[in-house]
């Protein structure tokens, strides 16, 4: 919850959500827990501002941000979801996607990049939905009955939200639609053709809208017995990097932010037109605040694993107990003593768009030791960081002079240094580090029928700020940067699809 005048934040809960991996390269959440887990923190977060005093009442809008190509079909007449989330990094679309490039003249990956701004990628929606109707018998008969929905995480929170089955809202935002595939982000409309080619059904598709506009009217929790913000309208929202590019204050042409979470995402504004990258990057719609404002495009570097990789330092390998832990044992040694780590766990996102590379750690001797592991993992987040700034940079021609950047893993103070270092430019990070839950807010108080937040540049508070300036000589970062590259090279074409993990579910 933030005050709309200054920006502040004034109370908050989390809640971490479970990941299932049902088998190599499958990743799934379940819709019910994501639901209630929101659920939670409204009404955790409520206690909170009751006990400092601050009257709930004053809670005037709401916004949704989420983790943007997760999807999710339920059924419209129960409200039960037919399957668990689909989560954006899931590689189970793998042989999917070389099906359907088969049909496309020259196996040209790109072929919808001047509609969609996006390549053919396990990455995006209409290939997890094309995955589920082919393979999740359920869905298909829900389908055919007429009662199946689908959607990201935004449309089925905002559905169950405002009433579920007795008049759920089903709808999504240009941002959240600019990332399934299906949508046309010049006419910001569905695309008949793309929904044919992907042979997926429009009556399940969400309504598409701006991203501040009032939505529909929270509805009482069945859940829990009170209803805190029963009646407040829903007037927000915006996928999480769109999201973070507002809460970053992001609004001129040029400006570009990275965020630090699961995975890695710089977006760069580029204003009311959009820009085709010839190095790998996407094209995604930035925002659209209201209905009858303009779409703002924005230039994307996706990568697919960040604070993923510590997570899995963490669960998998077992090296530390905590992700600060993992911060600790990297400050401990300060270099990776020449061992490189590319994080290839679900193929590799920008700027190479490889779905069968995996992940390696290289350069490995008898001195190495977990530290030394636990620093190339840090590394890797930035070399990452590095090859998507370079792309945007020969894309737009304007490099940036500094990189202003948010997300968990931006606490992590070895990583932001190290990240300065290897880009050779400041690393600029504000002191709340909420950007993306800011963003959610700011468009929710900014709807029209809401009004309490000003967009207008004169209005924006200026936020405080940490820098963190390069602290090594250029030709270290260089001679780092270009063995990492080479590390790269070996992590491609490891894994085919044909191979054994692709069969259906159980």
């Amino acid at each position: 919850v933030f005050n709309a005048n200054t920006a502040e934040l004034l109370s908050h809960h989390q809640v971490e959500i479970k990941q299932e991996f049902p088998r190599e390269g499958w990743v799934e959440q379940d819709p019910k827990e994501i639901l209630n887990s929101v659920y939670e923190c409204v009404e955790k977060t409520c206690e909170k501002m009751k006990q400092l005093n601050i009257n709930i009442a004053n809670i005037r809008a709401i916004g949704v941000t989420n983790q943007r190509e997760t999807t999710v079909v339920w059924d419209k007449t129960t409200g039960e979801p037919l399957y668990n989330a689909i989560v954006w990094l899931d590689l189970r679309t793998q042989s999917t996607v070389e099906r359907l490039l088969k049909r496309i003249p020259g196996r040209n990956k790109t072929f919808s990049k001047f509609k969609t701004g996006l390549p053919l990628s396990t990455y995006f929606s209409a290939v997890k939905l094309r995955w589920l109707l082919d393979n999740v018998e359920e869905i298909r008969k829900a389908v055919e009955d007429q009662r199946a929905l689908f959607g990201t995480i935004d449309s089925w929170l905002i559905w169950s939200l405002t009433g579920g089955p007795n008049g759920g809202v089903h709808c999504t935002d240009v941002t959240n639609a600019s990332r399934t595939m299906l949508f046309n982000i010049h006419s910001l409309e569905w695309d008949p053709d793309l929904c044919k080619f992907f042979d997926i059904p429009m009556e399940i598709l969400p309504n598409v809208r701006s991203s501040s506009e009032i939505y529909g009217l929270m509805v009482c929790f069945p859940v829990f017995e009170s209803g805190a913000l029963t009646g407040v309208p829903i007037s927000g929202c915006l996928g999480d990097q769109s999201a973070a590019l507002v809460g970053q204050m992001c609004f001129q042409d040029g400006q570009a932010k990275n965020t630090y979470g699961t995975g890695c995402f710089l977006l760069c504004n580029t204003g009311q037109k959009t820009v085709f990258s010839e190095h790998g990057l996407i094209t995604t719609i930035a925002y659209k605040m209201g209905r009858d404002k303009p779409a703002f495009y924005a230039l994307e570097g996706s990568v697919a694993i960040a604070g993923a990789v510590v997570r899995w330092l963490r669960d998998n390998l077992g090296i530390a107990k905590t992700s600060q832990e993992v911060e600790k044992l990297a400050a401990d040694v300060g270099t990776s003593y020449g061992c490189y780590f590319v994080p290839a766990f679900s193929g590799l996102y920008a700027p190479y768009w490889e779905p069968s590379a995996r992940g390696i750690i290289c350069g490995l001797t008898q001195f190495t030791n977990k530290n030394h592991i636990a620093f190339a993992a840090l590394e890797a987040v930035c070399f990452q960081t590095r090859e998507i700034l370079d792309a945007m940079n020969k894309d737009c021609g304007i490099p940036l002079s500094q990189l202003q950047v948010d997300g968990g893993m931006t606490n992590n103070k070895i990583l932001m240094q190290l990240q300065a270092d290897i880009l050779c430019i400041p690393v600029v990070k504000p002191s709340m580090p909420e950007t993306t839950a800011l963003g959610a807010a700011m468009a929710a108080g900014a709807a029209d029928g809401v009004g309490v937040w000003s967009l207008d540049p004169g209005d924006l508070t200026a936020v405080t700020c940490e820098r963190f300036e390069p602290q090594i000589n250029p030709e270290e970062s260089e001679y780092r940067y270009a063995r990492w590259k080479k590390a790269v090279m070996k992590s491609m074409g490891w894994e085919t699809s044909d191979g054994p993990s692709n069969g259906k579910p159980k």
